[in-house]
């Protein structure tokens, strides 16, 4: 693998620990600005939203200018959004600071996997995404963690301006290691575009908000279901967290490694078992060393879906994959954003800190249900007519005009 992959890692690490970090430090965020917890949550909610309107924004603009250029502009915004949010005087500048910092999140992704395909051969695409990625499900398993902990010592500014500082080593590498690869010729945002009247790519975009979404629908509530139903203390939810995070790392590079070789089948058995895990959760959410294991499967479930659904993206779209790939990384923000407000609605309903499992199972188990659909599609569009002659099927020779 190239060693522009890394850089692509560094940059992606930052970007998943900005993203899940605030989820740990908004006590110490609400009690700075003294607004309540709720109103802080705004700041997970206007992440998120940030990553589905700057996903498309963001890559039409980058349309005119090298990709290199492009990820390097990204993580410049990345850099500014996340020392805004350290410097913020009052929570709307905090705010507008994760919200700047969102709207480089979906391009980026978009755009490095675009550039990490096109770094190997085509055999080793899915591998060289799941590289990427790799940053982001580190950034679970050591970022997230010491971020908080970080935060919570030495105070929760000097945690965004350490992820800043993480922006400039990504941008530095990026600078350094990418290669400045030609522009496609003739690629227009029009082009682009043309990408989503293709009904797989749009397919393959609700099997990752469905897909994803089963995942979050539970992770969302995953502090008061441990510590209300499991019986675990408050102090164990970080470490919780960190299993979660290694099953992510396990199943993104199982899903690289295999999505090359046999994506639809990969996609069947873990969209299946996650929605069979997550149905499970319900019980197992009830014993701790149950519940521990359980966390890391979804992890693990969840994270296999990932590259294989981006190949899968950036193979339909193949003439003008850069805002499709792109949209893919909004649409599993979407997911989040989705199954965490079904999740939310299920609690409200008295239904009980487990409830939102059952939602993730149903979701999980709907991309199943698309991802068989796309597969018989393509089928059907690729079969040869065929005529009888004797007893043996041939293929109808197809007339050529000229």
């Amino acid at each position: 693998m190239p060693l522009a992959l890394l850089a692509l890692a560094i940059g992606a690490f930052g970007i998943g620990t900005t993203e899940f970090v605030i989820m740990g430090l908004l006590p110490e965020v609400a009690g700075d600005f003294g607004v309540s917890i709720p109103t802080a949550g705004l700041l997970v909610t206007g992440y998120a939203l940030g990553v589905v309107l700057g996903a498309p924004l963001m890559t039409a603009l980058g349309t005119r200018i090298s990709r290199k250029r492009m990820l390097m502009l990204l993580m410049g915004l990345f850099i500014a959004g996340n020392l805004l949010s350290a410097v913020a005087p009052v929570f709307g500048v905090m705010l507008a600071g994760r919200v700047v910092a969102s709207l480089a999140h979906g391009a980026f992704f978009g755009i490095g996997s675009v550039v990490a395909a096109e770094l190997v051969a085509p055999e080793k695409k899915a591998g060289a995404i799941a590289m990427m990625f790799t940053g982001l499900t580190v950034a679970n398993v050591v970022g997230v963690p010491l971020g908080t902990l970080v935060g919570q010592t030495l105070g929760w500014r000097v945690t965004f301006a350490v992820v800043a500082g993480l922006g400039v080593i990504g941008l530095v590498g990026i600078a350094k290691l990418v290669p400045d690869l030609p522009k496609p010729e003739g690629v227009r945002l029009r082009h682009e575009l043309a990408a989503f009247r293709n009904v797989q790519v749009l397919l393959a975009m609700a099997m990752t908000i469905l897909g994803f979404g089963g995942v979050f629908a539970a992770v969302t509530y995953l502090a008061p279901m441990m510590t209300d139903v499991a019986g675990y203390a408050d102090s164990s939810v970080t470490w919780l967290l960190v299993l979660f995070g290694l099953g992510m790392v396990a199943g993104n590079l199982i899903g690289g490694k295999f999505a090359d070789r046999a994506l639809m089948p990969l996609l069947y058995i873990s969209l299946s078992a996650l929605a069979v895990v997550l149905a499970l959760f319900t019980l197992t959410a009830h014993n701790k060393i149950a519940a521990a294991v359980t966390i890391a499967l979804i992890g693990a479930l969840g994270f296999a879906t990932v590259p294989p659904l981006q190949k899968r993206v950036l193979d339909q779209a193949s003439g003008a994959p850069t805002l499709a790939s792109a949209m893919n990384i909004g649409a599993f923000n979407l997911g989040n954003a989705l199954s965490a407000w079904l999740g939310g609605l299920v609690i409200s309903a008295g239904l009980g800190y487990t409830a939102p499992n059952w939602v993730g199972a149903v979701l999980a188990g709907s991309a199943l249900v698309l991802a068989v659909v796309s597969a018989t599609l393509e089928r059907r569009s690729a079969a040869p007519s065929l005529v009888v002659t004797g007893t043996a099927p041939v293929e109808q020779a197809t007339p050529v005009h000229h």
